[in-house]
């Protein structure tokens, strides 16, 4: 039941962890930030090749998982950091999240809870392809929404990240233990030979 119990949570971690990089994906494509629209789709995958090898015990799989959760939480880590403005970065000046392809800033810069957006005309601030506006009233700033959004992640890679290595030591054990026992692996099998119980007798004519 133990074993059952830690691939149950796992799955339930990695089904967490599907679900709100899918909405953060829909979010980010809605805003045009490719850095993390690529980031999202290296971790959706990862996710599933977690669950992959939570169902079928294969343990290297979870190895894999695990150590990309090490580069998911830094990642995340970061973009609190630069919507934050922590140390020399700056949303103002570093559009890191599209490549430096464009002005776009996160979907929720306009579209959070209780939002105000009035559209500034016959400003010469703005590109040909942008216009400026104005966005007042925010129950909760979008910076703060894609902090929290973040965190959420961190949050679910660490409780991910330690069953993941759970999990993986029970199946090498497994594996192990298997060996241990008499397993194929362990000094090669050999079938058991059929003795003949037939005798030559000579045969006179």
């Amino acid at each position: 039941m133990g074993k059952c119990d830690g691939r149950c949570t796992l799955l339930v971690i990695c089904s967490l962890q599907l679900v709100a990089a899918l909405q953060r994906q829909v979010f980010d494509f809605l805003g045009y930030q490719w850095a993390p629209i690529l980031a999202n789709f290296l971790h959706i995958m990862a996710v599933i090749l977690g669950m992959f090898g939570t169902v079928q015990f294969r343990f290297r799989y979870l190895i894999f998982y695990a150590v990309w959760l090490v580069l998911w939480v830094g990642w995340n880590s970061f973009i609190i950091c630069f919507y934050l403005e922590v140390g020399n970065l700056s949303q103002d000046r570093d559009f890191l999240m599209t490549f430096n392809t464009s002005l776009h800033r996160s979907w929720w810069m306009e579209h959070g809870p209780g939002c105000l957006v009035t559209a500034v005309l016959d400003s010469h601030m703005a590109p040909d392809d942008h216009h400026v506006i104005t966005v007042s009233g925010c129950l909760l700033d979008y910076q703060y929404i894609e902090v929290l959004s973040s965190a959420i992640q961190i949050l679910l890679a660490l409780f991910g990240f330690v069953y993941a290595c759970y999990v993986s030591k029970v199946f090498q054990d497994d594996e192990d233990s298997f060996d241990f026992i008499g397993g194929f692996d362990s000094y090669g099998y050999q079938p058991p030979q059929k003795s003949s119980h037939l005798q030559l007798q000579p045969l006179y004519t």
